[in-house]
């Protein structure tokens, strides 16, 4: 089993390549744990304050499960992944069946902050993005897909996204073996990335990735 984590900002175009990477390789072998669905449970917090928990940081993760879940399927086991609504910021009570598989990626923005996590991958991706690009796609996703207001999105942004990127995010691509510039748009980043993945599934020499970091 390889294991993945792709970082970056909010915005910065994560799940694009996360996509991309899955339709480049055969059906059934990647699975997929989004950092978003291990949000601690806000359900016992009064509905008018849940909106000022600050998700940006490494504290609002439940860290343990998630190491727990990657643990269980290095074993082979099958895990139920849980789920969590931005609409109300509380874990629901459905889970996602996730079976073993010869790939799993965990994306999200705090991915590369956890130093457990961190040991348990083999390949950390960090994906980067203009700023300014980043809250374009905040503002359109936040208000289209979690009905919220311009105004709202960008206060947030100014409160919390922006600090917490530069406080949590921003540190961790230190710690990236490959950075990709310009998000999902890489093309040249993304190739080399499953090339790279599809070099180790096969036990075959790693073509392209040269050992430490590389930007593309």
């Amino acid at each position: 089993m390889l294991i993945i984590g792709i970082a970056g900002g909010t915005g910065s175009g994560k799940t694009t390549v996360v996509n991309k990477i899955i339709n480049s390789l055969p059906a059934g072998e990647v699975s997929v744990l989004p950092q978003d669905s291990y949000y601690k449970d806000s359900s016992h917090i009064p509905p008018e304050e849940r909106s000022k928990i600050n998700f940006d940081e490494p504290a609002a993760i439940e860290w343990t499960l998630l190491v727990e879940h990657l643990r269980l399927l290095k074993e082979g086991k099958t895990i139920e992944m849980p789920t969590y609504s931005y609409l109300t910021c509380t874990r629901q009570p459905e889970t996602v069946t996730v079976r073993p598989s010869d790939v799993v990626i965990v994306e999200g923005i705090l991915v590369l902050t956890d130093p457990t996590i961190r040991q348990m991958l083999d390949i950390k991706v960090f994906v980067d993005a203009d700023p300014d690009d980043r809250l374009i796609r905040v503002i359109a996703r936040d208000c289209i897909e979690r009905g919220r207001t311009p105004e709202i999105v960008i206060n947030r942004y100014q409160d919390v996204l922006k600090p917490m990127h530069c406080q949590y995010i921003e540190p961790s691509k230190r710690y990236a073996d490959l950075i990709v510039p310009q998000g999902g748009s890489n093309t040249v980043a993304i190739n080399l990335l499953t090339d790279y993945i599809e070099s180790r599934l096969h036990h075959a020499p790693a073509r392209g990735m040269a050992p430490g970091r590389m930007t593309v």
